[in-house]
């Protein structure tokens, strides 16, 4: 008995011991990558394909059994935060990603209302952030580990207006209408504004709206009566939308409307019943006419969910791919925060990077070099390429 008793303990001592070893093995490092993202609200084409896109990377490291680093394979996990386009909210998705889910680095906000103060939050908190579709200069100003994959709205007004004093010469009169509760629209309205008074142009009317006006007939009509021979709207899709129907019935007839890079939603001409046709805007990337990776990464998003890639999918797939070639540059250590430093380091030495968008080397800012493209909707509604600025 005694014996059987000695079997026992000797056993239950053993299995003891085994058990702490398999509790101090090293678990296997998973890379997390937060997105900080509008699921809801106002613009949830933009949400939307800032998800799809991130789902698209996801897919393409899951075929190839993770991200290789150091010659090993790790697993990748994407965390996906709603902001709800509110910028208190991507500061709060910003804490959850950098404090409880810990990644390593983060793909957003899109737009600046929301990036510049959430892109505080990921500097106060060293983590990296790299956001496809914040074009406000505020975003990445005196922020190391604040990095955007587009063009800035000073270099994308001036095009704007070079643009249209080429495609339209001996038009001199514009009118502008922009969201005087976002930084973005209000920033690039101010800077158009500028330059095109700059180059001999006069400013007829300069008039706004707030987030979520649906009515813009009373500063149409006045824009709509006065000379103004262009209208230049620096706003989200989803007021282009409203905005363009409701001017050609005030009476705008076929006069020229220039818009930016926020009209770029796949939503944007059917939103509008089409209205939008025949008319420009600059952005990053043309999706009709694309060639070798771009036409790959349109074919594969068409494939997956059904529609051509806006700019605000291509720009995210070109911002996660930014931060995963960081982090095989950096390597990993398992410490969170060297980690964090090493990827911005990384990614701050971004160089000749072959993105969808075109090929970019971040400055000492962490903005890209690289030129403004103009497209039309066509009759077909697409965004049609017709230069680069």
């Amino acid at each position: 008995m005694k014996n059987l008793k000695k079997v026992f303990s000797g056993l239950f001592l053993l299995a003891s011991i085994l058990t702490l070893f398999a509790g101090c093995e090293k678990k296997e490092q998973v890379i997390r990558i937060g997105f900080n993202i509008p699921l809801t609200g106002n613009s949830p084409k933009v949400g939307e394909s800032a998800h799809f896109a991130g789902e698209l990377v996801k897919k393409e490291l899951d075929a190839a059994g993770g991200l290789e680093v150091g010659g090993k394979k790790y697993p990748v996990e994407f965390i996906y935060v709603d902001n709800e386009l509110k910028p208190e909210s991507a500061v709060q998705a910003a804490l959850r990603l950098i404090e409880q889910d810990k990644v390593l680095a983060v793909v957003g906000p899109c737009g600046s209302g929301r990036a510049i103060p959430a892109g505080g939050a990921n500097n106060d908190n060293r983590t990296p952030m790299v956001s496809p579709w914040a074009t406000n200069p505020a975003v990445t100003l005196d922020r190391p580990y604040v990095f955007r994959a587009c063009i800035l709205d000073p270099k994308q007004a001036p095009a704007a207006v070079r643009f249209a004093n080429s495609q339209f010469p001996g038009l001199t009169k514009v009118a502008i209408l922009y969201n005087t509760e976002d930084d973005y629209s209000k920033g690039l309205s101010e800077i158009f504004r500028d330059v095109w008074s700059q180059s001999g142009g006069e400013v007829i009317a300069y008039e706004s709206f707030g987030e979520k006006d649906q009515d813009f007939s009373t500063q149409l009509t006045r824009i709509t009566r006065s000379d103004a021979e262009i209208l230049y709207l620096p706003d989200y899709y989803n007021h282009v939308a409203l905005i363009v129907p409701q001017a050609k019935d005030l009476g705008w007839g076929d006069k020229p409307i220039l818009g930016s890079d926020s009209w770029g939603s796949a939503d944007l001409v059917s939103l509008s019943n089409g209205a939008v046709k025949g008319y420009y805007f600059t952005t990053h990337y043309a999706a009709a006419g694309a060639v070798g990776a771009t036409l790959d990464f349109i074919n594969s998003y068409r494939a997956a969910y059904g529609y051509v890639p806006d700019d605000v999918a291509a720009l995210t797939y070109d911002s996660a791919r930014i931060i995963l070639s960081a982090i095989q540059k950096a390597g990993l250590s398992g410490d969170l925060a060297k980690d964090r430093d090493a990827i911005r380091d990384a990614i701050a030495s971004t160089a000749n990077f072959p993105g969808i968008t075109g090929t970019m080397t971040l400055d000492a800012n962490g903005d890209p070099a690289k030129p403004v493209v103009v497209v039309r909707v066509n009759d077909a509604g697409e965004f049609e390429y017709v230069t680069s600025m």
